[in-house]
């Protein structure tokens, strides 16, 4: 245990005297917290739409305004109003161009299907579908009006189902984005904390004067481990008073499973960066790794921005070992669900055997390390 704490000692003063990893530690990670969190937006809003009513008549008038009602949609520029709809659409001016025909009131009222023209751009995947969607919408929601105006004692009755959204009644995004960011953060920043401080033993060849100590690789570990956990620790606590403060993000119901998983999470991504960099053969390829194999999977198969159910055979089982993964399930329980232990029990044990299996690696990254007799 005592060489655990003078190897904690010595990395806690090259802390001190290193900027870079005290910016590393406490400024990049309250940046990325303010860049998430007002940054990523999954709702489309104002997205610009061409119409042409060659109708002109109230009945039209009322269909376009239906659109609008949506809160999706807001006029394109001037210049596309004079370019024919496709033109609008190529130029990027419009992301929908909708044209109502010469004919669209006396084909409603002669009891025919009135067709207006709807192109959309497909080349912006995001929000074709809900373009799509909120057309549909809109489109049953006018004839719903158009049956009550003009056919109210028709049998045909409409179905209008009473929608109740749970946790998240107001669609606030920073709901489904903060919490998912307090993991990727806490993931990215203790884990290059770890591959850095672990390559520059070896770098600087300041390794052999470890080894002549004669530590144990595991108290060699931990005395490393120690205070970037700590650091880490008080990292945690600054971005979630930012997140408290800045977005309203604060726990709900029981806060004991957050409580208890942060710590063995933050224990883990210290644990993979010392993994790198005792693997690593100086600190650039340390923090390379750290970015290849820890932040891309960690942003794109944890579940952070793309639904998890989402990620197509076979790439969706390397979700499985990621461990921002179940992280990020608790705290968007912890912070909009608030279901507590029932919901993820089973977070702080995954957690746990990912740092017994990430200490192993690096023990024998020490090994390797080792100097030949």
């Amino acid at each position: 245990m005592n060489k655990v704490m003078v190897q904690a000692n010595k990395e806690w003063c090259e802390l001190r005297r290193d900027r870079f990893s005290l910016a590393l530690a406490f400024l990049l990670p309250l940046f990325s917290l303010f860049l998430f969190g007002y940054g990523i937006r999954l709702e489309s809003k104002n997205i610009p739409i061409v119409v042409r009513d060659l109708n002109n008549t109230l009945l039209s008038r009322e269909y376009v305004d239906r659109l609008y009602a949506t809160n999706l949609f807001k006029p394109a520029p001037a210049r596309a109003e004079s370019a024919t709809p496709s033109d609008a659409i190529k130029s990027g001016d419009a992301k929908m161009a909708l044209t109502i025909p010469k004919d669209f009131t006396r084909r409603i009222y002669r009891g025919n299907s009135a067709q207006p023209e709807v192109l959309i751009d497909g080349t912006d995947i995001s929000n074709t579908q809900i373009i799509f969607n909120s057309i549909k919408a809109a489109n049953l929601y006018y004839l719903a009006m158009l049956k009550d105006e003009r056919m109210p004692d028709a049998t045909v009755q409409w179905v209008k189902p009473h929608l109740r959204l749970l946790f998240n009644p107001g669609r606030e995004e920073t709901l489904f984005i903060v919490p998912g960011a307090f993991g990727v953060i806490l993931w990215m920043f203790p884990a290059l904390l770890g591959a850095v401080a672990a390559s520059r033993e070896k770098e600087q060849e300041t390794i052999i004067r470890v080894y002549s100590a004669n530590p144990h690789p595991l108290q060699f570990l931990l005395g490393k481990a120690v205070v970037y956990f700590s650091i880490s620790l008080a990292m945690a606590v600054l971005i979630s008073l930012a997140g408290l403060l800045l977005f309203g993000i604060k726990p709900v119901g029981d806060p004991t499973p957050l409580l208890v998983s942060t710590p063995i999470y933050i224990f883990v991504s210290v644990a993979f960066g010392l993994m790198l960099g005792t693997w690593a053969n100086s600190q650039t390829t340390a923090v390379q790794a750290t970015s290849t194999l820890g932040f891309f999977p960690c942003l794109l198969l944890s579940g952070f921005v793309y639904p998890i159910s989402n990620i197509p055979f076979p790439l969706s089982l390397f979700s499985l070992i990621v461990p921002a993964r179940y992280y990020i399930e608790l705290t968007r329980d912890a912070f909009v669900r608030g279901c507590g232990w029932p919901a993820v029990w089973y977070v702080p044990l995954v957690l746990a055997v990912f740092a017994i299996v990430l200490i192993g690696i690096s023990w024998l990254g020490l090994h390797r390390m080792q100097l030949k007799d």
